[in-house]
């Protein structure tokens, strides 16, 4: 099977090709795309060495998937070309997420949605994958009525400049590029992405209107506040939930153990809750400090950490690519 991997040399799409790799998806000639300026640069798979080519090779190549980790303007522009050459794109940007033609998908979730005629498909924004993936299974038993989530998000959601900028600043280095307008280490910066009319951040709005669509219920209400912070890889969030019915914890503890992508680390005794350090290179959605919110009813705390490279985006994305060749959609 031909496999396209556009953006290979930036920092999700070399994500993407170690996930293909580790999760012997069965690649049979790797075609990888980045910019102009990269093209007839190396990138390494399963120890071969590939050259980087250029999106119109690719398309003649005829691979039946590419995964886009590009950007928006990019996929914008190429997604289509792909997808009119029958090539079956996966999009990691955020330009087909709302689009109502588009589906949007987390496999744990909602992958029964898609069908061979979905030759645009899109991959969720990092922080939304994460929280979905342990709150489907609760808004299934208990229905959710609101969230409220603040994020503790790591630079390299941003990209290799914010990783160059922290390890800069640490190093003393002050004249390097900047990913941010502000330093980050030893800082947090309230804003992740431009603002918009509403005071909330582009981040912030992705996840309200992100959650609303995976999760098939528009009457979700979702309120964010996403936080940069001086990690290198992985994502925190803390997550308040109200339900429509009463729970108990224990329930809530056994249902997220026993949901797929989902593993609890919940013990108070031995100081264990999910960090960054312990998601690093992982596919799962960590859930601990799991307790009932004392001021009001039906109501819960949540803390829930992920690679954001990995489950939250490169994996993910690979995770739709197998759905759809067990399903023979591919």
């Amino acid at each position: 099977m031909k496999v396209a991997v556009v953006g290979a040399t930036g920092l999700v799409g070399s994500k993407m090709l170690q996930v293909l790799a580790e999760r012997n998806f069965p690649v049979s000639e790797l075609l990888p795309v980045a910019s102009e300026r990269s093209i007839g640069k190396e990138v390494e798979f399963k120890g071969k060495k590939y050259k980087v080519i250029s999106a119109d090779d690719a398309i003649a190549a005829k691979p039946a998937v590419a995964l886009f980790s590009a950007g928006g303007s990019t996929s914008l522009q190429l997604a289509p070309k792909f997808a009119e050459a029958g090539i079956t794109v996966i999009d990691n940007s955020s330009a087909w997420r709302m689009d109502e033609t588009k589906k949007l998908i987390v496999p744990e979730i909602n992958a029964d949605v898609l069908t061979a005629e979905d030759k645009i498909i899109a991959n969720p924004n990092c922080s939304t994958i994460q929280m979905v993936v342990a709150l489907n299974p609760l808004h299934k038993k208990y229905k959710i009525n609101r969230i409220v989530v603040s994020t503790y998000q790591s630079v390299s959601g941003t990209g290799k400049k914010a990783v160059d900028q922290l390890f800069n600043e640490r190093s003393g280095v002050n004249d390097g590029p900047m990913a941010y307008k502000y330093q980050i280490d030893l800082n947090a910066i309230p804003q992740i992405d431009v603002f918009l009319e509403n005071g909330y951040s582009k981040e912030e709005m992705k996840m309200v209107n992100e959650t609303k669509k995976i999760m098939r219920d528009d009457n979700i209400l979702v309120t964010a506040t996403t936080v940069r912070i001086p990690v290198i890889g992985g994502h925190s969030e803390s997550v308040n939930v109200e339900f429509e019915n009463e729970f108990d914890v224990k329930d809530v503890i056994e249902i997220l153990k026993n949901s797929p992508g989902v593993i609890v680390q919940d013990d108070l005794s031995q100081q264990l809750y999910p960090m960054p350090l312990w998601a690093h290179e992982k596919d799962e959605v960590f859930v601990g400090r799991i307790r009932r919110d004392e001021t009001q009813p039906n109501t819960l705390n949540l803390w829930i950490v992920s690679d954001n490279l990995r489950k939250g985006a490169a994996t993910n994305a690979v995770q739709i690519a197998e759905y759809l060749l067990e399903k023979k959609l591919l």
